[in-house]
């Protein structure tokens, strides 16, 4: 079986960090997002095919240079293609049935349950739904008898929403659905081809689990929350001299003799944090540097940034922004 996982986007809200690294290699709990959406696939899966398009050639070369499990393909698409275009672009070749993947999704899924239901089921697909309050961000399933999807409903009004229950992005479907898309220009999957694929049988599937979109900053630090909650972060032990409680994910040759690392903080290697140094609920990367008395707090710091020392970081995003 394969799995067809869309990375898209530009990652506009995660800017300026985002000029230079994809949001999908953006490390949280202690590896990059990307890694955690592999983390949900079932052996079954043998092979991912990732439809890259910003960055495409910075994420081929990090995920050669740390191989996850299972072979790995990639698919570049030139123009923006959105998730339809995506998918028929990448979609070659793809397994009947096939795993389909948003990569910016955080999540406790039982993706086995979820192709278990796709068989029993025998309808075109099975998308995984997650229950939110606020549904305006999100595409929204109208749900009949034995959960089967008779609407679905693009980021609507909360007095227009069919139900609570979104897309959380994590499906399966049969091959025969690429077939359907035309190939070659941008078009979303949601929208324009899931209203003819609803007579053919399309049946959500519940997750009770953990859930993020970890498209903005305070939802990537949520994600990152949960992620620890959830015992998927670190490794998680402090450097020698450092003070602090509360879970933590830590890189190679971290120093913070006399800094304070508090809880939900990722560390990526080679970080300093001279003495008097707090870190909370945040994401240093790479060659991080935070000086004497510095704080950082809900934040997003790119990779070797300088954080003054006796200045305050809080709720920001930190990076390099390119030359005009």
């Amino acid at each position: 079986m394969k799995a067809l996982v869309l990375i898209g986007g530009f990652g506009t809200r995660l800017r300026p960090i985002t000029y230079s690294i994809p949001k999908q290699l953006i490390p949280i709990a202690g590896k990059p997002m990307l890694y955690h959406v592999l983390d949900l696939l079932p052996p079954e899966v043998d092979e991912v095919v990732l439809a890259t398009g910003y960055k495409a050639e910075v994420i081929e070369r990090y995920v050669r240079g740390h191989m996850p499990a299972v072979r790995v393909q990639f698919v570049e698409e030139k123009t923006p293609l959105g998730t339809g275009g995506g998918m028929r672009n990448a979609g070659d070749d793809m397994s009947d049935p096939f795993l389909l993947m948003n990569s910016d999704v955080i999540a406790q899924v039982d993706v086995r349950a979820l192709l278990d239901l796709h068989r029993r089921s025998g309808g075109v697909g099975a998308m995984t739904l997650t229950e939110v309050d606020d549904t305006r961000p999100y595409g929204v399933a109208a749900l009949g008898p034995d959960d089967r999807i008779v609407g679905f409903v693009e980021k609507p009004q909360p007095k227009d929403a069919p139900s609570h229950w979104i897309n959380a992005g994590v499906q399966v479907w049969h091959r025969s659905v690429l077939d359907r898309i035309p190939r070659g220009r941008a078009l979303s999957f949601e929208t324009e081809i899931v209203p003819g694929l609803l007579s053919h049988g399309i049946y959500g599937f519940r997750s009770r689990g953990y859930w993020e979109d970890a498209g903005t900053p305070e939802r990537l630090l949520h994600a990152q929350r949960l992620l620890f909650d959830a015992g998927r972060g670190g490794p998680g032990r402090r450097p020698p001299g450092a003070s602090g409680h509360g879970p933590v994910a830590v890189g190679h040759d971290v120093r913070a003799e006399g800094a304070e690392i508090g809880p939900y903080s990722c560390l990526g290697d080679g970080v300093v944090l001279h003495s008097g140094a707090h870190v909370e609920n945040s994401v240093l990367m790479d060659g991080v540097t935070v000086h004497a008395g510095g704080r950082v707090v809900g934040s997003i710091v790119g990779p070797g940034m300088e954080v003054a020392g006796g200045v305050r970081t809080e709720n920001q995003v930190l990076g390099t922004t390119p030359a005009p």
